[in-house]
């Protein structure tokens, strides 16, 4: 696992795997490309499906969800921003089990994401309180390790997620 708050996203996969993922939606980005969607791209085990935008990818994980597939949206905080209506129509008002992966692009490591300098970071967690979207932020290991518990939380409620994290600096 992580070590010194560095996050791996070998170690990430791993969480995913164990929560059933089967289906990764993703566009490239700068804060995930290198340590996680890299890595995803060639991971045997789990379908990636690239996105044009990310508020695609909240239909296409509904859809899945409604098969009885797992799936998770990976996203930059941007894309968040930019799919607010997709995600506030289907995950909150349909109650679909949409659980996002969202890359905080200049999160301080050592800051919460309200704390952050960066506004676009320090706004999101109040963005999915008023959603009412339940959230946690990866800093550690620990952290990843509660992964698997809060999407099967998600799919047993039928309830969105959001998953925040900074850089992932090792694959």
């Amino acid at each position: 696992m992580a070590s010194n708050g560095v996050l791996r996203g070998s170690d990430i996969i791993a969480a995913l795997k164990k929560a059933g993922v089967s289906h990764v939606a993703a566009l490239p980005d700068i804060t995930t490309s290198h340590g996680l969607l890299w890595p995803l791209s060639r991971d045997k085990e789990l379908k990636l499906i690239r996105l044009c935008k990310e508020d695609e990818g909240i239909s296409i994980c509904a859809g899945l969800a409604h098969t009885e597939k797992r799936a998770v949206l990976l996203m930059q905080m941007t894309g968040f921003l930019d799919s607010v209506n997709s995600i506030r129509a289907i995950a909150c008002e349909y109650n679909q089990p949409i659980c996002m992966m969202i890359g905080l692009l200049g999160k301080e490591p050592d800051k919460k994401p309200t704390e952050s300098k960066a506004f676009g970071v320090r706004i999101i967690e109040p963005i999915c309180d008023v959603m009412g979207i339940e959230h946690m932020c990866l800093n550690s290991e620990d952290d990843v390790e509660r992964v698997p518990d809060a999407i099967a939380h998600a799919y047993a409620t039928s309830r969105p997620l959001a998953v925040l994290f900074g850089k992932v600096l090792e694959p």
